[in-house]
């Protein structure tokens, strides 16, 4: 019965889970207008599992993306894409050749959650309206709901960014 799943948003963030689903989910326009209401897409998931994976298998080396794949169980192809926008996003940095790979520019405990989803994702929002401030809702200045999808934004933001990446190892 679908009124069995639905439960307080408290209940879901308390408890450490980043599904919110039915309430609201990630605004990502590509995936909203395809109708994949996933709230972080598999870049944002597998972004926070390579921070992960490096942050557990340092030992002041470079670690090869071929290890971290195998590890996670990703495809070193994705795992490429993502790496990149990382190192881009100076979360990580990367070495090629004999010895290369990839390690952590700070330690796991001055990472946040929140700016990794962020680097990954782009703008974490529940609605339209808030992730992209050029979006002119017509509804925008007699939306009833607007007020509680910012509350909501805030208790996700807040979340996140109080989880460090050390909380995850």
């Amino acid at each position: 019965m679908v009124s069995d799943m639905i439960k307080p948003i408290s209940y879901y963030v308390n408890r450490n889970i980043l599904l919110i689903y039915p309430f609201a989910y990630w605004y990502n326009r590509r995936n909203w207008l395809r109708g994949d209401m996933d709230m972080i897409s598999t870049k944002g998931r597998y972004g926070l599992r390579v921070m992960i994976d490096l942050a557990q298998n340092d030992d002041g080396n470079y670690i090869p993306l071929k290890d971290i794949a195998e590890r996670q169980e990703i495809s070193k192809k994705y795992l490429e894409i993502i790496v990149k926008q990382m190192v881009e996003g100076g979360l990580i940095k990367g070495l090629s050749g004999k010895g290369g790979g990839y390690k952590l520019v700070k330690k796991p405990e001055k990472y946040t959650v929140g700016e990794i989803l962020t680097l990954m994702e782009g703008t974490i929002c529940s609605v339209a309206c808030l992730a992209d401030k050029n979006y002119n809702c017509p509804r925008r200045k007699k939306c009833d709901t607007l007020p509680m999808w910012k509350e909501f934004d805030g208790i996700v933001h807040d979340y996140l960014y109080s989880k460090k990446l050390s909380d995850l190892l």
